[in-house]
């Protein structure tokens, strides 16, 4: 296995399509002529092998984090040469040449953070984290002085948190650190180089509310919803906290950044089915492809019910997937959840001259 596949296969994520990706693109099928919305991209295995497809994309999810991850996977090196620090394995070496910096992780997220409020938060070793604040300090200095793209540094941010959850001692979530450093915590943090192609068709990112991302009646949209009560917002923080470079006030035992503005109504049982009819008939798209889950909060007969009224609804049954389970040994007791895949195709609207 090349170190691309390693970087890209090493993230587990909440609610992640890797495993029926394919038969979502064969649903969606091929390009028609307007872009492809991968509107909750989570880390973009959907993004991706549409891409790879040769769907033009645009990625969008409300965490910034989740939004340079998916947006670093459909990056040609057409769009990012980093030309101005000796190309991508120059930017890559510099990055892990950098020095060491007692900053806001190495302050909350180590035990350093005994210091200032008498827990010992155990997410990374000391070393580990003064090695992330280093890296994301010079990513921000090169930035800064214009020797990467913006395009550049979300590939680069992107690179650091993929290198950052590789040494993470938690069990595969950020809602707490664990009590004993695991093997792969206290191996030292590095960023990986990933693959990047050569041509793939020109790719767009926005970081905003689903129902804020913009699109016309020719786009593809591609909705991935939260379906149970896990807020993405607060199980990914610290990824959070890395991309954005800030310093949020945090408390409690895990430190958890302020979340609860960016709460999700699909995450309430009680509020999930209404913004689903909502969000599907406010996009301007005709042709919206959702995946939800049979253990979603909302019965799979009630949301069929609820798009029917919006247009010709057909819904795909995909193979099942194994429930998230945070480390291997809970995975091997897990059990499966089916996927489910509805296309929502709405009438052509009629225009004015026409009518």
């Amino acid at each position: 296995m090349n170190n691309w596949s390693i970087a890209r296969m090493s993230f587990r994520y909440i609610g992640s399509k890797a495993r029926v990706v394919e038969a979502i693109i064969e649903n969606i099928g091929s390009p028609d002529g307007g872009m492809l919305i991968d509107a909750f991209s989570g880390t973009g295995a959907v993004a991706d092998a549409a891409s790879r497809a040769g769907w033009p994309v645009h990625v969008n999810d409300h965490l910034f984090s989740s939004a340079i991850m998916s947006y670093a996977r459909v990056i040609s090196s057409a769009q990012a040469a980093f030309a101005n620090v000796g190309g991508y394995h120059g930017a890559i070496e510099s990055l892990n040449a950098a020095e060491p910096r007692r900053g806001f992780i190495w302050k909350e997220y180590s035990p350093a953070s005994s210091a200032r409020c008498s827990i010992e938060r155990m997410y990374f070793t000391e070393q580990n984290a003064q090695k992330i604040d280093g890296v994301r300090h010079l990513i921000a200095e090169m930035a800064g002085s214009n020797l990467v793209t913006d395009v550049e540094e979300k590939i680069l941010l992107a690179d650091l948190l993929l290198a950052a959850n590789r040494v993470a001692n938690t069990a595969g979530t950020y809602g707490c650190f664990l009590s004993k450093w695991q093997r792969q915590s206290l191996e030292v943090v590095s960023l990986v180089p990933r693959q990047i192609p050569d041509n793939l068709p020109k790719a767009k990112m926005s970081h905003c509310d689903v129902l804020d991302v913009k699109c016309s009646e020719e786009d593809t949209v591609y909705l991935d919803p939260p379906y149970t009560k896990r807020q993405y917002a607060a199980y990914y923080h610290i990824l959070e906290t890395i991309a954005l470079g800030d310093e949020p006030t945090v408390e409690g035992v895990c430190g958890i950044r302020p979340w609860q503005h960016i709460a999700s109504d699909y995450c309430y049982k009680v509020r999930a089915a209404n913004a689903l009819e909502r969000l599907v008939a406010e996009i301007p798209a005709r042709r919206i492809f959702l995946s939800y889950s049979t253990e979603g909060h909302v019965p799979l007969s009630i949301l069929n019910e609820a798009f029917q009224g919006l247009g010709e609804v057909v819904m795909h049954h995909l193979d099942a997937i194994g429930r998230y389970r945070p480390n291997r040994a809970a995975s091997a007791a897990g059990s499966e959840v089916g996927e489910v895949l509805f296309s929502i195709e709405k009438p052509a609207v009629e225009s004015k001259e026409a009518a």
